[in-house]
């Protein structure tokens, strides 16, 4: 008999399962890969991810594989370019993009760490029930055998096809249609910051990882997903020489040292969070298009705040129904935000944002702020300051 099960063990599983496990219970977490393994992903980590990895004791081991730091951040768009970065955190002023087969691995390894079970390669068929709540799972062990565990919370960190989310049937309470499809790779000898260019039906970012690589990642419209796919190679380096050409002779000079990846796949919603028994966290509470990059931090913020919230009343039950209840409601809060947050940005309409952001040229400032709003280290609302609103009546 555990206290915790958590299903998944990459970015929201592995911290949940290891917060836990500091708090005193007894933690199994359950993963269906064998690490290293990658998936697809942005893979940034913005300024409150970094706060949450220095605070856990893990920032330093993000350090130690090589992974390029970013100081600097620019935005790019028709009759625009801003350059500056986010304020800091907890003194922290350098953000990373690893890798996710060297990132998960770490996130694993310090749940273990922290004296979590961790067993690789066990397929999730089934929850356990008893009275309509559910007790435990059953799964598949590496050797095909059948196996059952019981817990008195049962953690869903499965992702966006969350098999915990359909066997509970966490309805989805907010849903949008798919906004963007995205196709990337990793170039070698490509010099670059982390840098992000806009245009009308584009968006380009390029952001360095490990093994001083570049992460170049195009968007396109949902709607041209059928069409790209069938020559995804020529749609992406028209999508970036059209819309970074510096960018684009950079890459000539570079190779692409990886094959393509991508999809048409980006879910938007929000589904029920919690029920008897059971919790979702990561990508199996809410997804969004990747265009912001904010899924990974999105899951640590969410296993800080539900471990946090539930403490040491995971055996009261009114405890831990208050607890699950004001998840939830944190989440109708700032992760609702960034949510819109995405979507607005997948419309891939800048001209709004553009706007703006012309205003702030010659403010650094102000340019800084905004960036910070994407990293997490001030609100939307904060932004919004008597400053801001003064400079852009002013402009």
């Amino acid at each position: 008999m555990y206290d915790v099960i958590v299903i998944g063990a990459r970015c929201a599983g592995s911290p949940t399962a290891m917060l836990f496990a500091q708090q005193g219970y007894r933690v199994l977490l359950l993963e269906k890969a064998r690490f290293p393994q990658d998936t697809l992903s942005s893979h940034y980590l913005h300024m409150q991810g970094v706060a949450l990895l220095n605070r856990w004791g893990l920032l330093e081991k993000v350090r130690d594989t090589g992974c390029t730091p970013i100081t600097r951040e620019s935005y790019e768009a028709p009759g625009v370019r801003i350059d500056g970065f986010s304020l800091p955190i907890d003194g922290l002023t350098t953000t990373y993009a690893p890798r996710r087969y060297v990132l998960d691995p770490l996130l694993a390894q310090g749940a273990v760490a922290a004296g979590v079970e961790f067993r690789e390669g066990c397929a999730v068929n089934d929850l356990m029930w008893e009275d309509d709540r559910v007790v435990g799972v059953r799964y598949t062990t590496p050797g095909g055998a059948e196996a059952t565990d019981r817990a008195r919370l049962v953690v869903g960190a499965d992702g966006m096809r969350s098999t915990v989310a359909r066997k509970v049937g966490a309805p989805k309470v907010v849903e949008h249609t798919r906004a963007t499809c995205v196709y990337y790779s990793y170039w070698a000898g490509v010099p670059s910051i982390f840098e992000l260019y806009e245009r009308p039906g584009r968006w380009v970012a390029a952001i360095p990882t490990n093994d001083d690589l570049k992460l170049i990642m195009t968007y396109f419209p949902q709607g041209e997903y059928n069409d790209i796919r069938k020559a995804v190679e020529p749609a992406y380096l028209e999508a970036v020489r059209t819309t970074a050409p510096d960018l684009y002779e950079r890459m000539q000079a570079g190779e692409r040292a990886e094959q393509m990846y991508g999809t048409g796949h980006q879910e938007n919603f929000f589904r029920k969070a919690y029920g008897p028994g059971w919790v979702l966290v990561g990508d199996a509470v809410t997804h969004k298009d990747s265009i912001t990059a904010r899924g990974i931090t999105e899951a640590w913020v969410q296993a800080q705040s539900l471990t946090d919230l539930i403490g040491d009343g995971l055996h009261d039950d009114a405890v831990l129904r208050r607890a699950l209840r004001r998840y939830e409601s944190n989440l109708d809060n700032e992760a609702l935000s960034q949510y819109q947050g995405a979507l607005n940005v997948a419309e891939l309409k800048p001209e709004g944002r553009t706007e703006m952001l012309r205003k702030l040229v010659g403010h650094q400032e102000q340019i800084d702020r905004y960036f910070s709003t994407l990293s997490g280290a001030i609100s939307i609302d904060d932004f919004y300051n008597d400053e801001l609103l003064t400079l852009l009546d002013q402009s």
